[in-house]
């Protein structure tokens, strides 16, 4: 183990600082690394680390946590949907706290055009599934700058037009909860990549994205089973204060914007009938968020439409609010809240609503970790997926380290 953390260092270090010449580097019997010589230090012998890129760009992002969950007992006579599968008798409620390794992306990005803004990324996810360790490809594509005017594209596993905006604009607390288009808890319609293209357009006023997908999703699996059609996706947004092309930090500047974003996702292979064809979906959605140093507002509504009529599974509508204040000389406490409601739909059923509330406070303790204090309230749960199965409500407190390098 020592051994592998110290070739790590080393690499690491010679990366750093390899524009700057030979480095030697020492280490002494505690495994400590020295860029001096002294008494008791060994010189390091280092193996060359090398590349076919100009430059090789490694980060990382790390949602790490504990979580406490408390759900409540389940009733037969609570529930009211009809199509729904009860239990036959109560489900009691069922108390658990666990640590958590919710994400951890690392990520490179290998610089090798004569536009420097030009590259190719691969994010990997070292996460849990189902009870193991794995590593799931989250982004594997090619972005090309300036193909069309202001306009870039990514090519292979990409972004989906919608979440990973929200994600930096008017969310900015992934690492407690996915926003109200992806969320378990509420609408569950849609997640934030998939194989396609996807065309990234920014100019001072009006910034978008509008992409073509397989269309089930970078959890999905559109090789295996019976999709024939595919999905498109688009973001169209008004940059009202003209920063559109600006690189934002939440805590330093001023924006306000609205959008319009959806789908319309043809003979999808995870959407199928009583009789195992395709089915397709289409969302349609608006937002708006008006962000300041001190604060943060944001709202949208979202409307989902399935062929599948009798079917819970993405059909219904609703809205989500959330907001922020900052404090501090640095603008570095925060005070969150958010409200989400989805009403699920389907023909000769009752709708099902949903209503999921998140509240807390954070502490940017320096600009490489974020603490998180939050807790989270949701009504009438239902499984991921809306297949008819009824769960317990629950709320839930969890303490969360998020860590950028």
């Amino acid at each position: 183990m020592k051994k592998i953390v110290l070739s790590t260092l080393v690499a690491l270090s010679i990366a750093s600082v390899a524009s700057a010449g030979d480095v030697k580097l020492y280490s002494d019997d505690k495994g400590q690394v020295f860029t001096m010589p002294a008494e008791g230090r060994t010189e390091i012998k280092t193996t060359p680390v090398t590349s076919k890129a100009s430059k090789l760009d490694f980060s990382g992002l790390h949602y790490l946590g504990y979580t406490y969950k408390a759900t409540e007992d389940l009733k037969a006579s609570d529930v009211t949907a009809t199509g729904l599968t009860v239990p036959s008798s109560d489900a009691s409620g069922v108390n658990t706290g666990k640590f958590e390794m919710r994400r951890n992306y690392v990520q490179v990005k290998g610089y090798f055009f004569e536009d420097p803004k030009s590259y190719a990324r691969v994010t990997l996810d070292f996460t849990n599934v189902s009870g193991y360790n794995t590593v799931i490809v989250k982004y594997a594509y090619l972005f090309l700058n300036n193909v069309l005017p202001f306009t870039g594209v990514e090519f292979g596993q990409a972004h989906r037009p919608w979440i990973d905006y929200e994600e930096h604009n008017g969310w900015f607390y992934r690492s407690i909860s996915k926003t109200m288009t992806e969320a378990a808890e509420t609408a569950d319609l849609s997640n934030s990549a998939d194989l396609g293209v996807n065309f990234k357009t920014k100019t001072d006023y009006f910034t978008s994205e509008i992409g073509l997908f397989n269309g089930e999703g970078y959890h999905g699996d559109s090789t295996s089973n019976t999709g024939t059609g595919n999905s498109l996706e688009w973001r169209l947004t008004a940059a009202l204060m003209g920063d559109g092309k600006a690189h934002r930090h939440a805590t330093k500047d001023t924006w306000f914007d609205a959008s319009f974003w959806g789908q319309l996702n043809a003979k999808n292979g995870s959407n199928t009938d009583a009789n195992s064809d395709t089915q397709t979906y289409k969302i349609y959605g608006l937002h708006t968020v008006y962000n300041m140093p001190s604060f943060l507002l944001s709202a949208q509504y979202i409307k989902a439409e399935n062929d599948i009529k009798t079917s819970y599974n993405k059909s219904g509508s609703g809205y989500s609010v959330n907001g922020t204040v900052r404090l501090g000389e640095k603008k570095e406490y925060e005070i969150l809240a958010r409200y989400d409601h989805w009403t699920a739909t389907a023909d000769n059923k009752d709708d099902l609503n949903r209503d999921n509330y998140i509240y807390g406070l954070a502490w940017e303790q320096n600009k490489n970790l974020k603490w998180l204090l939050t807790g989270q309230t949701s009504k009438n749960a239902q499984h991921a997926n809306y297949k008819g199965t009824v769960t317990q409500d629950y709320n839930a407190a969890m303490l969360t380290a998020q860590v950028e390098w």
